[in-house]
């Protein structure tokens, strides 16, 4: 018998398993570190991060012998399983239900030998590799509406029962999906119609935004409350808008040689999204140019209070996701 394969007969007898090298590929969703260059993560709020290999994917593609890995957390402090942490004996590093407060660096130190063939000669080599991570939520979506409609004269009662009825008419349209209409306003206006004369305006602005009284019962204690609440949104747009095309449509078709005074204006219809970021979270184009329409934690030294789109200063913060400068 040759002598490899009794080898491989006594070495399957011991271990009584048998075992096959694999190699790992970015396409198994792995984020490798760069040597000298932090890599940015963002994870969304509640949900897992991403595996982290404790290498760079050149090291990866070759042999590494007597490899040990060194997790070092935010706060300083070696990195141990919980039931958040998972790292594998390979180094790989998963962060599960992720929280603002575990945003910040994290750093591996990956040190493994090099063996000279001639001399068995062993060189201990270490390589550090640093993520920053940063906890990050969807914008929550508003959206600024604007239309017209034709008026017999700025003055008088009617404008105003037009635009109560009006505002009453779209908060019903809406109601179901826990949105409502805000900051509703109207300005008369002249307005000069080429080959026609001066006529009278309306020009009406309003806010349509997801959190009607007890828009909490809609997330049905969902971790991701601003996914429903951005679904909801949309479908109100969609509604309105909706509402408005039949406007047009009635004012073209069911009118004969009579038009009513006071009537849609066509194509006046104007519809602006709006975002912005719960407390503790912020955008930052420059800063997180990677995840720029993101509501991205705010980090130490700024601190976000209310509905703001972005984080600002406060010195004496320490941690992630402030919301009041303390």
């Amino acid at each position: 018998m040759r002598a490899w394969v009794l080898l491989s007969a006594v070495l399957w007898y011991l271990t009584g398993v048998g075992w096959q090298r694999s190699s790992e590929r970015t396409g198994k969703g792995f984020i490798y570190g760069k040597p000298g260059h932090p890599v940015k993560i963002y994870v969304k709020l509640h949900h897992n991060s991403p595996i982290l290999a404790c290498m760079d994917y050149k090291r990866a593609k070759k042999e590494t012998v007597d490899p040990t890995y060194t997790w070092i957390g935010p706060n300083e402090k070696p990195l141990t399983e919980n039931n958040r942490i998972n790292i594998t004996k390979t180094g790989k590093l998963k962060v599960e239900d992720f929280l603002e407060a575990l945003s910040g660096l994290y750093t591996c130190t990956l040190s493994y030998k090099t063996v000279r063939a001639e001399t068995q000669e062993e060189t201990i080599v270490k390589q550090r590799y640093d993520f920053m991570i940063f906890a990050y939520r969807e914008p929550d979506y508003s959206y600024q509406m604007a239309v017209r409609f034709t008026t017999k004269s700025c003055e008088g009662r009617y404008n105003d029962l037009l635009f109560r009825v009006l505002k009453k008419i779209l908060d019903n349209l809406i109601s179901d999906l826990s949105c409502h209409v805000i900051e509703p306003s109207y300005k008369c206006h002249f307005v000069k119609i080429p080959q026609h004369g001066l006529i009278h305006e309306l020009f009406i602005a309003f806010q349509v935004n997801p959190f009607a009284p007890g828009w909490k019962g809609a997330c049905n204690d969902s971790a991701d409350c601003e996914d429903i609440t951005n679904r909801n949104i949309l479908q109100a747009r969609d509604r309105i808008e909706e509402f408005f095309r039949s406007q047009a449509y009635i004012y073209y078709h069911d009118f004969n040689k009579t038009i009513p005074a006071m009537h849609f204006v066509d194509h006046s219809f104007q519809v602006v999204r709006m975002d912005s970021c719960r407390p503790g979270f912020g955008k930052n184009e420059g800063l997180h140019s990677n995840c720029a329409s993101c509501c991205v934690v705010c980090g130490p030294g700024t601190f976000s209070p209310d509905v703001d789109v972005t984080c600002q200063s406060c010195v004496s913060i320490r941690i992630y996701g402030a919301k009041s400068c303390t």
